[in-house]
């Protein structure tokens, strides 16, 4: 595989590297996770329809993005249409093995 060489007006990627075409259809889960919180199963069985469960996170705090299980980035929760979305705010840093 060629290497990367970075310049002033940043990186030149060599064709066979930018040819990602062979893995665009390889399915991932992609899991936004609003918050987090524990408690008894005796408290879950009671829940029910309005039930209201407090989650570790405040208003307006970033949600967690994952991908296969993995943090991937950070964002805000957005409307669009009558959909709730995500806009990007923070990518995480891949550290390489």
């Amino acid at each position: 595989m060629a290497d990367v060489k970075d310049t002033d007006s940043g990186p030149i990627i060599p064709d066979e590297v930018v040819n990602l075409e062979a893995v665009y259809d390889i399915p991932v889960q992609v899991t936004v996770v609003l918050g987090r919180t524990s408690m008894p199963i005796s408290n879950v069985l009671k829940l029910g329809r309005g039930a209201v469960v407090e989650l570790d996170r405040k208003v307006g705090e970033s949600v967690d993005v994952f991908v296969n299980e993995r943090l991937v980035a950070r964002g805000e929760v957005v409307i669009v249409e009558d959909r709730i979305g995500i806009t990007m705010t923070e990518i995480m840093k891949v550290e390489k093995h």
